[in-house]
């Protein structure tokens, strides 16, 4: 592999330059970075293509790989650093309470704040404090495929801005609510960073006493959103519609809460991930009528 040397600090820098090829990884040994390079640019060393892993899935959170499940084993876990050189790698036990607080385990290296680069859009956060849905880079993009500019958007989990930002990004007006206080310190610094400061009203508490007015689209990115349809709906017209995330099909208590709300609802379910043993990870699209 054709490499540049560059520092690792400077890599969020380069990301999108003209001369990096972005269908390969960086290798990131201490504070430098060995960075690939498109054909017909001058590099600085041909590194040896490193062998494919064959281990347990994780992703690449900025530097961090991040695993979920049990622990691996030294063998595993030596093959994961040697894959994808990260600064750190940390397991995620579970998610503590409605704040979504990470049980975190440093298996190597070390860990922290990192600036994550997805689909264009820059995220800012620790990986060890706050969640982050990487799983859910499809139903992000297909959001911000869907969203429509001048729309009035709620994001009722917003956490540090993964739905939220590629939202604004497609041009609505978003009102992001955020229950954990360090979370919504990065949502802040994600919009920022985003340059959609702009089209984004953040408040931190909880989202059922922080929604106002009508909205054209509510997103509720939590497994507990079906418990909290009755606030949404408050805020829902005919021709809103809503992304109510959900473990298993909750297509039946949706139609029957935007019954006691004196609507109706046209409702498509959609698989987003396993999310255990005969368990989905579903979202719900429901077009208020």
């Amino acid at each position: 592999m054709r490499a540049r040397k560059v520092p690792a600090a400077d890599l969020a820098d380069i990301v999108d330059a003209e001369w990096v090829d972005p269908a390969r990884r960086p290798y990131v040994e201490g504070e430098t970075a060995w960075v690939p390079v498109r054909e017909g640019y001058p590099a600085d060393a041909d590194l040896p293509e490193r062998q494919s892993y064959r281990g347990r899935g994780y992703h690449l959170v900025g530097d961090i790989a991040v695993l979920r499940g049990d622990a691996p084993p030294g063998k595993e876990l030596a093959a994961i650093v040697e894959q994808c050189r990260p600064r750190g790698v940390i397991r995620v036990k579970g998610f503590i309470g409605a704040m979504r607080i990470p049980d975190v385990e440093v298996l190597y290296g070390t860990a922290g704040e990192v600036r994550h680069r997805e689909q264009g859009y820059t995220f800012i956060l620790d990986p060890t404090r706050v969640m982050f849905a990487q799983g859910n880079r499809t139903e992000k993009a297909r959001i911000a495929s869907l969203v429509r500019p001048g729309e009035r958007v709620a994001d009722m989990f917003a956490g540090i801005g993964y739905f939220s930002i590629p939202a604004a990004s497609s041009g609505a007006r978003v009102h992001a609510m955020e229950i954990n206080p360090i979370a919504f310190e990065y949502l802040k610094r994600n919009i920022m960073a985003n340059h959609v400061a702009d089209r984004v009203t953040a408040e931190v508490g909880d989202c059922r006493t922080l929604l106002a007015g009508v909205y054209d689209r509510i997103l509720m990115g939590h497994f507990d959103a079906p418990s909290m349809l009755a606030d949404a709906l408050a805020h829902a017209r005919s021709g809103s519609v809503l992304h109510v995330h959900s473990i298993g099909d909750a297509a039946g208590e949706i139609r029957e809460k935007a019954v006691e709300a004196g609507f109706s609802a046209v409702i498509t379910s959609r698989r987003v991930k396993k999310y255990g043993p005969h368990a989905w990870h579903m979202v719900q699209d429901v077009t208020i009528s």
